[in-house]
């Protein structure tokens, strides 16, 4: 008691004298957000847990400072955050802050107190250390750690460093240098190599790296450790360099199957004595530079195939990775993501010494809650870091961590496990809120609070273009994966998707977003001081006009088709200026600068060799992915991490769509024909080497990524209110007049037709095979439209089914006649299996007679 009185009779005199190290830390955090006002809060990280969770409570001191007391550094960081959101009209994110603190801090009134129903709050993927961070400093990292405080994350993934630990093992393990460096991939894909799916990808790796690394790797465990975090670590599941074969013949080693396209891995068996000691070594060397917080990520057979299934052999792999981490820790816990997750594996280790996390939320059911085991759920919100607005903001309004924590005993936590972040910032305030929420936010009054915060003004034009925005790319249902870029797809005549997963599609009328980046410029006058403000305008442009590419595209095909040359060079010519403007109104913004990608990579590099390796890295990683020898593997997975970024969409996106126009031209002038059908597909696109045509691009696109090539100046140019006031004025009417009967844009698919031996007057169930038309996880509609005879068609329920068992169901009675009614039927596939048969199951009649048609179509 004494102790804590002194410690507050500091803090009141010295705001900044700090009388623990995680006070200083804290203090740290308030000090580089608002410099010059940190005197003005007074912090005190000596509030005892509530029932085992933290806490923090703001109010007024005496002598007008605001008191911040939490149980920890993150609890005090939480509640500087809360209060500049709350009572300070500010906003901290990672897509721009708005820190404009009145000249006299606005009162706490009434004491605030608020505790977290979330034991654990966790943090990162392994992918997003690559897709996102894999070119950060020192300087970043620290402000991403206050970020991560200030939202309330206490358990952060954080293995930045760990090729140092690696490379201190091999050299032990009896390899060179060099072989250890070849070993290890380049910073752009080292999450992979830690997640075990390839190794070597994007080196050989300098020694100038791996020096640098550890010292940014400490510092951040450190600064994490200071504020209250405990950081999870990584374990040992088995894979090895595939050298160690050559280095113990005797070995129980066994080489994996490929992984998109790269040679597989080299897996030891964790029952093989090697395996104790590799394992041991690592996580000694991890400890001696890093430390340990006794978590340790530990994945078995990730994404890959153990050498036996039975359930025997699977418990003995468990028993022998918790021997592993409880022999070098006796206090060490396994944290074990649910994705390859293998319950003969899992439940072999005891409940005590193992997390779990649920990366997508939705596997727990499928496990009984994970055998009762202690697990976190979570958002898997964004692949590869692409650029799309879209998200659920209602489903997160309605606190469901807390809820899932407050319904499942051993449901302890809530994390976020994006692949990319830096994008989709209202959709990231929300998830980061429900660390600390209890109960449902009402979303349309949240968004109202959002919008003020965030642009420091109240706008009547904004509230109505963030209405619009919730009615369109947040609505329910848009969580996820991103829909496909037009702009970012690899060309073709009917271009399928821009990566390896879903579609082209639209869940809401194009116009509906260009009256949002309308209503955000009418008080651009107001709002312009806020730099989130003008990030969200060019943000909402680029996706308005990326949007627009998905009506003009259809126009070069269809010119193609009818032959049309005139028609084709006016289509091309008004696709290809509009990824110029795409290109131009995103350059006005740091954060959608490929430049400054580029610069990041080359900036690691002590030599010029070394800033090129680093520059191929970052160049392959947003394009064609890898791998880049194909002699050795081959090219699957290109153009997962697209993005609508300046300078590629100039450099690399526009250049591949002018050769495809280009080729498809010469067909035209000639005479010649040309035909992409049944060509060698990848993903449900066309091949990275379908045809002649395909293997040209290739070779240029494989020469892009493998070239040096000067972007200069990284910082950003062009006024984005001036430069959407142009393009909203050139391109509005075009996109007013697309006709909205499904969704526009959407892919449709047509699954089925009746005819009138279809259905009966009675009530009758068909089924119809769509295996081949989903393309991933998600929400599908199916959509009956009819198109000639005397009888509408009466439906009442339509089905999915995968191997036969049901998914889901949406029963309601719809008419498709000369008037449609609820003639759509909205089915949640949560997770799409490969190799599973999927089938839609329909139950309707035709009214009065049979004599009936029309076509059973389905989108996303």
């Amino acid at each position: 008691m004494i102790r804590n009185l002194l410690a507050l009779f500091l803090l009141s005199a010295h705001p900044l004298l700090a009388a623990s190290p995680e006070d200083t830390a804290a203090a740290g955090i308030i000090e580089r957000m608002v410099p010059g006002h940190a005197d003005r809060f007074v912090v005190d990280t000596s509030a005892p847990k509530v029932d085992g969770k933290d806490n923090f409570t703001i109010s007024d001191t005496a002598d007008g400072k605001i008191h911040l007391r939490g149980n920890n550094g993150v609890s005090v960081a939480s509640a500087f955050n809360w209060y500049l959101k709350n009572r300070a009209n500010c906003h901290v994110s990672w897509c721009d802050d708005q820190l404009n603190l009145p000249a006299t801090l606005p009162k706490v009134g009434e004491p605030v107190t608020v505790s977290t129903p979330l034991k654990y709050r966790v943090y990162l993927n392994y992918c997003t250390l690559s897709y996102t961070a894999a070119w950060w400093d020192w300087e970043r990292w620290q402000r991403e750690i206050d970020f991560m405080a200030m939202n309330g994350v206490n358990m952060p993934l954080s293995v930045v460093g760990l090729e140092a630990a690696w490379y201190e093992t091999m050299l032990k393990l009896g390899f060179t240098d060099e072989q250890a460096r070849a070993a290890l991939s380049g910073p752009s894909f080292a999450a992979w190599q830690w997640m075990c799916n390839l190794e070597g990808h994007g080196g050989p790796l300098p020694k100038s790296w791996i020096d640098k690394s550890a010292v940014l790797g400490k510092k951040i465990t450190e600064s994490q450790r200071a504020l209250g975090m405990t950081p999870i670590q990584q374990g040992f599941s088995g894979v090895v360099p595939r050298l160690t074969q050559q280095k113990f013949p005797d070995a129980k080693i066994t080489q994996g199957h490929s992984w998109c396209g790269f040679e597989g891995v080299a897996q030891l068996d964790p029952l093989d004595p090697l395996f104790l000691k590799i394992g041991s070594t690592l996580l000694a060397e991890q400890q001696r530079l890093f430390g340990t917080s006794h978590l340790y990520g530990c994945d078995p057979f990730h994404e890959g195939r153990p050498p036996s299934s039975k359930p025997e052999y699977l418990k003995k792999v468990g028993e022998a990775v918790h021997k592993l981490i409880t022999s070098h820790d006796p206090k060490g816990r396994i944290v074990m993501q649910s994705w390859s997750i293998r319950e003969a594996i899992a439940t072999a280790i005891p409940k005590e010494h193992m997390l779990i996390l649920d990366l997508k939320g939705t596997k727990h059911p499928k496990t009984d809650n994970f055998w009762g085991f202690e697990f976190v759920t979570g958002r898997l919100h964004n692949f590869g870091n692409r650029i799309k607005l879209h998200g659920d903001l209602t489903r997160f309004s309605k606190a469901p961590f807390a809820t899932m924590a407050d319904t499942i005993p051993n449901c302890v936590g809530g994390g976020l496990f994006m692949e990319g972040i830096m994008h989709n910032p209202v959709y990231f305030e929300i998830a980061f809120d429900n660390f600390w929420a209890t109960e449902s936010m009402p979303i349309e009054a949240w968004l109202n609070d959002y919008a003020r915060r965030r642009y420091g003004a109240d706008s009547e034009s904004a509230r109505k273009a963030w209405a619009a925005l919730l009615a369109g790319p947040y609505k329910p249902g848009t969580d996820g994966q991103e829909t496909s870029s037009m702009v970012c797809a690899r060309p073709a005549i009917t271009p399928k998707k821009s990566g390896p997963n879903n579609g082209f599609s639209f869940p809401y009328p194009k116009p509906l977003l260009l009256g949002a980046w309308e209503d955000l410029l009418k008080d651009a006058d107001l709002l312009k001081s806020s730099d989130a403000y003008l990030y969200d305008l060019a943000d909402v442009g680029r996706q308005v006009l990326s949007n627009h590419a998905h009506t003009i595209q259809p126009k070069v095909r269809e010119a193609w088709e009818k032959r049309d040359l005139a028609a084709f060079d006016q289509a091309t010519k008004e696709f290809e200026q509009l990824l110029l403007d795409i290109d131009t109104l995103v350059a006005t913004r740091s954060e959608f600068s490929f430049a400054k990608w580029v610069d990041d990579a080359r900036s690691h590099g002590t030599t010029e060799e070394e800033k090129n390796l680093f520059e191929k890295d970052a160049r392959g990683l947003v394009t064609i992915w890898g791998p880049f020898d194909e002699s050795n593997g081959k090219v699957r997975i290109f153009d997962y991490s697209w993005r609508e970024w300046s300078g590629l969409i100039r450099s690399f996106y526009l250049p591949r769509w002018q050769k495809h126009h280009a080729m498809l031209r010469s067909h035209l002038v000639a005479g010649t024909e040309y035909s992409e059908e049944g060509l060698p597909k990848e993903y449900g696109r066309e091949a990275f080497r379908a045809n002649d045509f395909y293997d040209k691009l290739a070779d240029w696109e494989m020469q892009w990524v493998k070239t040096p090539a000067p972007y200069g100046d990284p910082t950003p140019k062009g006024d984005p209110i001036a430069i959407s006031q142009k393009l909203i004025a050139k391109y509005a009417q075009q996109i007013r007049g697309e006709a909205h009967g499904i969704p526009s844009g959407v892919e449709i698919k047509d699954i089925g037709n009746w005819t009138p031996k279809t259905f009966e007057t009675r009530f009758k169930t068909i089924s119809i095979p769509v295996t081949e038309s989903l393309d991933g996880d998600g929400t599908y509609h199916v959509t009956f439209i009819y198109k000639s005879g005397r009888a509408r068609l009466n439906i009442t329920k339509v089905e999915l089914l995968a191997n036969g068992t049901l998914v889901n169901e949406d029963a309601h009675q719809g008419f498709a006649g000369n008037k449609h009614t609820d003639n759509t039927y909205k089915l949640e596939l949560p997770e799409h299996a490969f190799g599973t048969q999927y089938e839609i199951r329909i139950t309707a009649k035709t009214d009065r007679s049979t004599d009936s048609n029309g076509r059973i179509t389905l989108h996303k």
